[in-house]
């Protein structure tokens, strides 16, 4: 029975009418906090006795209320499911297996969905799946979310119905088969059989129909070379993990050369096991992924590079000697490895791409595989110069184009948008209003990929599936629905697609290979055509040096351009220069000291530099911003495509300057001259560092042939510190009292610098997983960039970083030391480059943790560093405490804020939010949290099977995205796990070791092959 006792505190609570009881209930504070009369009263501050802590609450809490009251959220309210769906639970996150096929990125992917909003990538990792989602492919995700994406087609820009749209097509389609009128269908590489029948049909039905394949960036070249050696249209693919010994002339293989995707089968080589590793030897003009990562870089122009081809080719084909000694010994290492090597070319040359065809064959290239090759390149550069030709001439009656903008990515766009004016019909299937689809008679709204049914053909032998992960959004219609439409088939596209995927797949039926998103189909070998190499390599011999040479080459971060409209592919920092928010041109130090070119830092952290003029023929573009760039071959200068869109962009990010313009033939390479501008231009660069230069104990690295034959304390020393006048090692000494940590699950993460290519996914990928915000070119500039992971890099002053040690010990004297680090903060010409991801390092013995008054950043018993951002006052003690610099300090609101004009600030841009993770305020501090909610959520889904977690099934944001597999993340107390077994790797090191913080992060010494 329950009581009936009244129970009080005081007597005055006995009395019903009395006012102090009623004002006690309702006011949690009898008195208001005096903190402006404690502050502002001289003689008050300075006799109280409140502690440090006390000042902080009082502070904290005064600007929490404040915020509170200004800032009171609005109530949104939610209506429940009427039929929840089934496929749905809300707070799990669904998984789907679709493909990317953009015209430019190809891979199978899977996506994550919460509550029916796709709101990651993640890699499909079953086996035969073409994975290795870049950055740009993890970032697709926030493109679907575009709030200035074409809503609803238009006619002559003004909204119509589909039913309108397709009426007027079909129109012009029977009028230009009456007439006998040329209808052209120009598309980009779709790699979609059932789209390639799709316009098979529409040809039959109307035999004035043509299809064009154009690719912004095109690979004409190599795909002519492979089709006069092989017989079929696509380029020669490669698996290097089957090579010790790589040369590559030209080719950015870690990159977008020939769509990338080369990563994984290099790393595995790039390991070093059994005492072997693989040589990468790298013949280029810029500087790329592919030579920052490789054991041997020779810069050189372009025409120097086809000569070192045809020595290459003659010396292993033709038996003859080169006169050049670097090539000789680069033939001699080729010769050596026998099957075991390989050949390959990014030169826009079709007689280099036949030599590379020739040389792999003759030394029976494992690594070569004409077999599996790729079709995600099939553009015609000589069928487009064609068609514009053709409709200036008025030859076009009907144009139907879909992912494609040619008046962005033509060189000679204005022709194009002229020729335009005489097609009777001009129809352009597109995402956004961008530069075509704004003068085109009709555009066609169309959805994004994660809104589309779609099959893809990555490579022969290979069947993949695009299936929608939500529905879509705007009044969208994919161009096979209107293939179907005009052609008279009432059959929907699912349906379609459905019967033809079930022809095309063998072992699978259709709804396994929609669960696993692709199949593998045997193939016939292709057979090699009997070719004239010998008169490609005298044609290439001629290659001569007409003057500077421009390279045209495209970042890892914005490729073609396509995704400009995505703010966190903008605020990327491009690996190489580590430039944010810009294009520029790079140019040697040598060149850049005769044409008065410099680069310079100011007071706040930023760099600045130079501009110039480029004019290629009669095509000038001004105001190029300079980056003057270590390893750049003299007399050439490099500058990346897909920038200075305008058309359906923010203000924020239109930046840039069109390189398409100076692309002419369709040819990456250009004879270019150039002419210093008045002004200077600001940067925003997150790394300043410029050399290794006392980094030692941060980047460790040494030679294969000193790990082999050294003990493990000659190239990985444990640092040594003073103890009682003793010297110690680190590792023995510690401030702090430690507790046993072998009980439950302990994380940790393995970094090793020999596999991670720096090409930044684990960066756009961290993005998305944890809501980090975009803030801008002027606060990067201001070293205010939020991401949790960087991906430092760091250049030689010699020509290796062993030549920087000797060079630093071998100094003696004040004046002689100044001097020589004086020099050392200058790379080299040729510097060797080194990467390395830093967050969080997850201190067992944080620095953080111990001056931050309120207790707002604490460590967890799983080794997690932890942030309460509702207890963080913002003191940023702990930023300036953490030796790494990992944390990041929100200096505004930058969600709901016009100021951040970017996805945050729009709720259609809102629906890329995590639900598992807070979106952080104002004035609270933040940084990696080791993807505590993704480990969380895998113990939950072992514990609801009633099992163990396996090993693997642990990850974080950056491991799951890390395609190389440098990233290695799971539970050190599972001593059968493969992070367990790495930390006992003799090549494991901690960062910044002497200082005594203890991380969870660890890293493994680079081993560079260079003997």
């Amino acid at each position: 029975m329950a009581s009936n006792k009244k129970y009080w505190k005081s007597v005055e609570e006995l009395n019903e009418n009395s006012s102090i009881v009623e004002t006690l209930r309702s006011n949690e504070f009898v008195e208001q906090i005096p903190v402006d009369e404690f502050l502002g009263d001289k003689e008050t501050l300075s006799n109280s006795a409140t502690s440090r802590r006390d000042f902080l609450k009082y502070v904290g809490f005064s600007t929490a209320a404040a915020s509170l009251a200004a800032c009171e959220g609005p109530v949104v309210k939610s209506i429940p499911y009427v039929v929840q769906p089934e496929e749905i639970i809300p707070g799990v996150a669904d998984f789907y297996a679709t493909t990317i096929a953009d015209g430019f990125d190809f891979a199978n992917i899977l996506i994550k969905t919460r509550e029916g909003r796709p709101i990651k990538v993640e890699n499909n990792n079953l086996e035969g799946a073409k994975t290795g989602a870049n950055a740009r492919v993890h970032a697709s995700v926030l493109s679907l979310y575009d709030s200035l994406r074409l809503k609803q087609p238009k006619i002559a820009g003004k909204d119509a119905t589909w039913g309108e749209v397709n009426a007027k097509i079909k129109a012009s389609l029977e009028e230009a088969n009456a007439q006998g009128g040329s209808v052209v269908v120009l598309t980009n590489t779709i790699a979609s059989p059932s789209t390639d029948a799709l316009i098979e049909d529409l040809k039959t039905k109307y035999p004035t129909v043509k299809r064009v394949t154009y690719d912004a960036i095109s690979e004409s070249n190599a795909l002519d070379a492979f089709e006069m050696v092989y017989g079929e249209r696509a380029l020669a693919n490669y698996d290097f993990s089957k090579a010790d010994v790589i040369v590559s002339v030209g080719a950015d293989i870690l990159g977008d050369w020939q769509g990338g995707g080369y990563d994984a089968g290099y790393a595995k080589g790039r390991i070093p096991k059994n005492g072997k590793m693989s040589k990468h030897i790298q013949i280029e003009a810029n500087m790329s992924l592919a030579g920052a990562n490789a054991d041997k870089r020779i810069p050189m122009t372009i025409a120097n590079q086809k000569l070192a081809l045809v020595d290459l080719y003659n010396a292993i084909v033709g038996g003859s000697v080169s006169k050049n000694a670097e090539i000789v010994k680069v033939a001699n290492q080729l010769k050596s490895a026998k099957s075991r090597g390989v050949v390959v070319t990014g030169l826009d040359d079709m007689n280099a791409q036949l030599l590379v065809l020739a040389i792999n064959n003759a030394i029976l290239s494992e690594a070569f595989n004409p077999n599996n090759a790729k079709l995600t390149r099939k553009g015609n550069a000589k069928e487009v110069t064609q068609l514009v030709a053709d409709m200036k001439a008025g030859k076009i009656h009907t144009l139907i184009m879909s992912g494609v903008n040619p008046v962005y990515t033509l060189p000679n766009s204005k022709d194009f948008a002229e020729a335009l004016k005489k097609v009777k019909l001009s129809v352009a299937f597109s995402m956004k209003e961008d530069e075509t689809a704004s003068i085109v008679t009709i555009a066609a709204a169309a959805p994004h990929y994660l809104e589309s049914w779609a099959d893809v053909a990555i490579e022969r032998g290979h069947y993949s599936v695009t299936q929608p992960t939500i529905r879509p959004l705007f009044d969208t219609k994919q161009f096979q629905e209107g293939l179907l439409t005009w052609t008279e088939n009432s059959a929907s596209y699912h349906d379609y697609l459905k019967g033809f995927a079930t022809t095309s797949i063998v072992g699978k039926s259709w709804n396994q290979m929609v669960h696993d998103g692709f199949s593998v189909n045997e193939i016939l070998p292709l057979v090699a055509n009997e070719v004239d190499f010998s008169s490609a390599a005298n044609k290439l011999a001629q290659s001569k040096t007409s003057g500077l040479e421009l390279v045209l080459y495209t970042k890892i971060g914005m490729g073609d351009g396509q995704q400009a409209n995505n703010p966190w592919l903008q605020e990327f920092p491009d690996p190489i220069t580590r430039v944010s928010w810009d294009n520029y041109v790079t140019v040697s130090k040598k060149d850049a000291e005769k044409y008065g070119l410099e680069n310079w830092n100011v007071a706040n952290g930023g760099m600045n530099g130079s501009y110039v003029t480029l004019k290629v023929g009669n095509t000038t573009l001004n105001k190029v911003p300079v980056v003057v760039q270590p390893g750049q071959a003299v007399g050439t200068f490099g500058l990346a495509f897909g920038y200075g869109k305008t058309a359906a962009l923010k203000q924020e990010m239109q930046v840039g300057v069109n390189a398409y313009a100076l692309y002419k033939n369709l040819n990456t390479n250009q004879v270019v001259s150039i002419e210093k501008e008045e002004g200077e231009h600001e940067f925003a660069c997150v790394q300043l560092q410029k050399t290794l230069m006392g980094r030692g104990d941060i980047i460790k690295e040494t030679t294969l042939e000193i790990f082999n034959s050294k003990d493990a304390e000659i190239w990985n020393p444990i640092p040594m510190v003073s103890l009682d006048h003793q010297e110690t090692p680190a590792t023995e000494v510690d401030l702090w009292t430690s507790f046993d940590r072998t009980i439950g699950h302990h994380f940790n993460l393995s970094i090793d610098l020999n596999a991670c290519t720096g090409c930044g996914a684990c960066v756009i990928a961290c993005h998305a997983e944890n809501n980090v915000p975009v803030v801008g070119k002027d606060e990067v500039r201001r070293s205010r960039d939020m991401h949790w992971l960087r991906i430092d890099r760091y250049y030689s002053h010699e020509e290796t970083f062993t030549g920087d040690v000797e060079l630093k010990e071998g100094t003696s004297g004040l004046i002689d030391s100044v001097n020589t680090l004086s020099e050392m903060e200058d790379p080299s010409e040729n510097p060797q480059v080194a990467f390395q991801p830093v967050m969080c390092q997850h201190c067992n013995h944080a620095p953080c943790e111990t001056v931050c008054p309120v207790a707002a950043t604490s460590h967890g018993k799983e080794g997690q560093n932890h942030m309460a951002y509702n207890r963080c006052v913002g003191t940023r003690y702990c930023a300036n405490n953490c030796p790494y610099k990992v944390r990041r300090f929100n200096w505004f609101l930058y969600n709901k804020n016009s100021e951040f004009d970017y996805h945050m600030n729009d709720d259609l841009g809102r629906m890329v939010l995590n639900p598992d993770v807070n979106v952080r305020s104002r004035g609270v501090m933040e940084k990696c949290s080791m993807c505590i909610q993704k480990t969380q959520a895998t113990k939950l889904q072992a514990k609801r099977e009633g099992r163990l977690v396996k090993d693997g099934e642990f990850q974080t944001a950056c491991s799951a995205a890390c395609s190389s597999g440098a990233m290695i993340f799971g539970d050190v107390n599972d001593k059968e796990s493969q992070v367990a077994k790495l930390v006992e790797d003799e090549r494991m090191y901690h960062l910044l070791e002497h200082i005594g913080t203890k991380p969870n992060v660890f890293y493994h010494v680079k081993v560079r092959n260079v003997k």
